[in-house]
């Protein structure tokens, strides 16, 4: 597949997936966080697509990589706070464990990338 535009790239594709869901999920969340964890969530959610596709653009190796690694970094985060979600019981385990699950297939997706960019 010849990849022109960072649309093409599978792992935006599942990391664009991810944000949606992070957003549906969020919508669930107490009103009181809306400035706290539901903004803090969704940031990190759509930060992991919008580094893909900044750094798909970027000219040089190690700038396109920085912004790889950055998307990881922001995939960590949200992690994090859909488990602090889950144990404050915003959301149901089974929500918990898709978002989850859908994050993990992300993060390999986004090392794979990297490791074909090199």
């Amino acid at each position: 597949m010849n990849i022109k535009s960072f649309q093409d790239i599978i792992a935006w594709k599942k990391s664009h997936e991810l944000a949606l869901e992070v957003y549906k999920l969020t919508d669930k969340y107490p009103k009181h966080e809306m400035f706290g964890l539901i903004s803090q969530s969704r940031r990190c959610a759509v930060s992991v697509p919008s580094n893909i596709a900044e750094g798909f653009r970027r000219n040089g190796k190690s700038d396109q990589q920085h912004f790889y690694n950055m998307s990881q970094s922001s995939l960590e985060e949200l992690r994090y706070q859909l488990l602090l979600a889950r144990d404050l019981r915003y959301v149901a385990d089974d929500e918990y464990l898709k978002v989850i699950s859908l994050a993990e297939e992300v993060s390999k997706l986004i090392k794979g990338w990297q490791k074909s960019q090199c």
